[in-house]
């Protein structure tokens, strides 16, 4: 037992303060007995030291082997039932055996698909709030769990950590935490699950080999029990290998030899099939990338594929090869565009696009340096439906074409399903499109609104489209209401474009439901015959409409049908059937391609002899694009400007027998399109600039090394590095130098899926140089199916001075080391003090003159002594 002080240098104001109380004794004018008076000065000297010890923390240390136990659970998804049963069990015998013992419960590594665990409903074990979570992250991290474990022990306590766990840890370093910590670490190992299982547990190949070359994919699959079934090898989406295999208890290594050509990234993936016996089938494939240095490729996207043939062999003829595919062949992953330096569309609508694949074609143009090039055509640009989309943002033209005065005035009539189930994002996408078709249409063009539900109701009358501020708040009021009853409404639309003295007239349906009964083919005849055109969109899946009827309205009025299942497509609809209608974004007179701007790309051609053009896309440029040739009437023909760390183009006619089929047989056809789409192309990686990524559970390290041209290091250069997580999430990590002509940074890999990672190396010597790479982040090693890693928990116990698969009614029993546990006296200093206070307020208010004389003449007496 001793005693210590928390602030021991307040102690030193006994001197001054021992001072003071012995001059207030001399110079005291009390007329009490002088031991009185001495009485006094001892006891408020003893409340003077008791204030000081108070104040400078006096505390009494004594030696404590009481343990404070906290059960930390692993509830990870490699746990499986057998493992939360077993620690359930544990945890209620160890509560029946726990007495007056105190004790916490921690949980980690928990997610919200981790089977629900519930701690013992006792009031000695309980979980802090603080501990206990399901935000965890989906990783087994053992250490960051032990320090938490042991940050949640009180003072005065010997920490024991009972840790419930199969030890496989996916991150962090547990023995470092076991080293440092003062815990004791009892570890328990929770059993492995026993159901039948098979998984690929990883696919390795490198990350990049020449094109050509002959490497290896190496497939390890792993079983807890005898097996057989096919390993099948896709590239892509196109089996290219398959292999009969028996399986044994353990790890079985198939290999699989393979080469790439063309492509710059290959997507290999795995599979095992034709299994006796399995339980889980998410964990039966397993994904890898390997990279490689190709020619660059030009991917060629038309909605009629036979059309654009005498482009690609124009270009394959001068050295470029070309992919040409249809519409559904336009990749939706990024790393699938990283085969291409530049992608063209080709007369492709914007309604047969995702919203995903335009930010993934925008992304790739903006952060990876892609390049870009729109063909025109009637489903191009503004025709296409590309207003207001992430296509039309990284196009130097606008989709939204002034009008030509010369073109005929257009009316339309906008029918909008109003009912209940059209609430949420579906109403807001409709009322999103009508204002959006008010902006394309011109000021002597005039719009109605018409809306319904179980009645019709009229949002707004027919009007000029100039008005568009008021129109477009009338159809913000659009609100979702009842039923859904649409002939009412179609004929409302009817009579309203009938009494209209207009060129065109054309109506614009949508609607996500069956309606009421009514004569609507025979309307739809009718609107017809009144040189009225009706388009039709059917919005939802195709139970939820009647697809058949809807289809007989569009076509008997003489307009489009769209079935759109996403509300984001409608949008782009509105838009497309918007220009289409107005006859306002197509020009189909012959005309010369005019020179505007002089540039090196078309130097050497000859375009005073080309031949005519015979229609093209009205557009008009943004502002700083650079417009190269336009037509005759001044409108942008062919048209470039950079985007982000890409270049993007517009060509507003067309490379195929419609518009171009005069330019077709021209001799500088060939050459034109070459030199135009080299000017666009992303360039190619510098072989100065080399980047390696080295996976490491759930991190990378990604390294750069840089040469000058004359092969010495390149150093002291602006490096970073653009990660684009599977997402389409954006981070920028700067790269430091660590050796001569290398930079490397490690960068978190939270999320699985497909990484897109750009190096950048600016330098004051050289251009900016680029490369880039693609990783996969697979399956966490949680779901790796091992057993239970007992001689790690072995070792866990023996490195902290624990014990390994203890009993549940042992790990309440003393500690076999000490602490000290610190008693604070203030408490006891100070009531002591406010005694003694009462007693010296009795000394100095208090006379016990009597009391003293009685005694003095007693012992004088006694003595032989008279009193006076």
């Amino acid at each position: 037992m001793t005693i210590e002080f928390a602030q021991p240098s307040l102690l030193l104001l006994a001197i001054p303060a021992g001072i003071l109380l012995w001059l207030l004794y001399r110079r005291s004018l009390s007329d009490f007995p002088v031991r009185q008076r001495q009485l006094s000065l001892i006891t408020r000297s003893v409340i003077m030291l008791l204030l000081l010890c108070s104040a400078a923390g006096m505390t009494l240390l004594l030696s404590s082997t009481e343990p404070w136990i906290v059960f930390v659970t692993d509830v990870s998804r490699s746990i499986g039932t057998e493992g939360h049963t077993a620690a359930q069990e544990f945890l209620r015998t160890a509560e029946l055996a726990r007495g007056r013992r105190s004790a916490t419960w921690i949980s980690f590594a928990s997610t919200n698909s981790a089977p629900a665990f519930t701690p013992p409903a006792a009031p000695g074990i309980t979980a802090p709030a603080d501990t206990q979570t399901n935000q965890s992250p989906p990783e087994t991290n053992i250490e960051r769990a032990l320090d938490a474990a042991v940050a949640t022990v009180p003072p005065g306590f010997v920490p024991r950590v009972v840790l419930l766990t199969d030890g496989h840890q996916t991150t962090g370093d547990a023995l470092a935490a076991a080293t440092r910590s003062t815990a004791e670490i009892w570890t328990v190992p929770l059993p492995a699950p026993s159901a039948p299982e098979v998984q690929v547990s990883s696919l390795k190949a490198p990350h990049e080999v020449r094109e050509g070359e002959p490497f290896l994919i190496e497939a390890e699959i792993s079983a807890n029990h005898p097996d057989e079934g096919t390993v099948e090898l896709f590239r892509g989406e196109f089996r290219v290998a398959a292999r009969q295999t028996t399986l044994q208890p353990g790890n079985n290594v198939i290999r699989f030899e393979q080469s790439v050509e063309r492509d710059r990234v290959a997507e290999f993936r795995v599979r095992i099939s034709g299994l006796r016996q399995d339980t889980l089938l998410d964990n039966n494939s397993d994904l890898a990338l390997v990279s490689t240095s190709g020619k660059p490729r030009v991917l060629l996207v038309e909605s009629e594929p036979d059309q654009i043939q005498e482009l690609a062999f124009a270009l394959e003829e001068q050295g470029i090869p070309v992919d040409v595919r249809p519409i559904e062949g336009l990749p939706e992953s990024l790393e699938a565009l990283q085969n291409f330096e530049l992608l063209v569309l080709s007369n492709v609508p914007a309604t047969k696009i995702s919203r995903q694949q335009m930010t993934v074609i925008q992304t790739w143009v903006r952060d990876f340096g892609g390049g870009f090039l729109m063909l025109g055509g009637d489903q191009s640009f503004g025709l296409g439906g590309y207003y207001q989309t992430p296509i039309d943002e990284l196009l130097p033209v606008r989709s939204d074409s002034e009008k030509e005065q010369e073109k005929p005035s257009l009316g339309m009539v906008l029918v909008i399903d109003r009912s209940g189930s059209m609430e949420g994002e579906k109403l807001e996408m409709a009322r999103a499109a009508a204002s959006a078709a008010v902006d394309l249409l011109g000021p002597r063009d005039q719009i109605a609104v018409i809306a319904f539900d179980d009645q019709t109701w009229v949002i707004s009358e027919l009007q000029p489209a100039a008005s568009r501020s008021r129109i477009a708040d009338q159809i913000s009021r659009i609100q979702p209401g009842g039923g859904t009853n649409m002939f009412p409404a179609m004929e409302s639309a009817f009579e309203t474009l009938n009494s209209a003295s207009l060129r065109l007239k054309h109506v614009i349906m949508l609607t996500d439901g069956i309606s009421n009964s009514g004569n609507f083919e025979g309307l739809a005849r009718q609107m017809s015959a009144a040189r009225m055109t009706v388009s039709v969109v059917a919005l939802g899946p195709d139970d939820a409409t009647d697809l058949r009827l809807l289809k007989s309205i569009a076509s008997l009025g003489r307009g489009r049908f769209y079935h759109a299942e996403d509300a984001a497509q409608v949008p782009r609809i509105f838009a497309k059937e918007t220009l289409t209608a107005s006859k306002a974004a197509i020009n189909e007179e012959p005309f010369l391609p005019q020179i505007i701007r002089a540039t090196r790309t078309l130097a050497d051609i000859d375009l005073e002899s080309a031949p005519l053009l015979l229609g093209s896309v009205v557009t008009r440029p943004k502002a700083a694009a650079e417009v190269i040739l336009a037509t005759e009437k001044g409108d942008p023909l062919l048209a470039w400007w950079r985007y982000g760390l890409g270049m993007t183009g517009a060509f507003t006619s067309d490379a195929k027998n419609r518009w171009a089929a005069e330019w077709i047989s021209w001799p500088g056809f060939g050459k034109f399109w070459t030199q135009t789409m080299r000017q666009l192309m992303r360039p190619g990686g510098s072989q100065n600039l080399n980047l390696t990524v080295q996976q490491q559970g759930q991190q990378a390290v990604v390294t750069v090394n840089a040469l000058l041209p004359d092969g010495t290091f390149l150093n002291t250069a602006d490096v970073s590095i653009n990660v684009i997580n599977p997402a389409l999430q954006q981070t920028t990590i700067p790269l430091p130098q660590t050796a001569p002509g290398q930079y490397a940074a490690t960068i978190p890999l939270g999320q699985n899926g497909i990484w897109n990672l750009e190096a950048t190396l600016k330098h004051s010597e050289l251009p900016a140089l680029r490369t880039s790479r693609s990783i996969y982040e697979g399956r966490s090693d949680e779901f790796r199916l091992r057993p239970t890693n007992q001689s790690f928990l072995q070792q866990l116990a023996a490195v902290s001075g624990g014990v390994w698969n203890p009993a549940p009614a042992e790990v309440f029993q003393e500690a076999s080391r000490s602490t000290r546990r610190s008693v604070p006296l203030r408490t006891w200093l100070l009531s002591a003090a406010a005694f003694l206070l009462v007693l010296d307020v009795a000394l100095r208010r208090l006379e016990f003159r009597s009391s003293m004389t009685t005694r003095s003449s007693q012992s004088s007496q006694s003595a032989g002594i008279s009193t006076p």
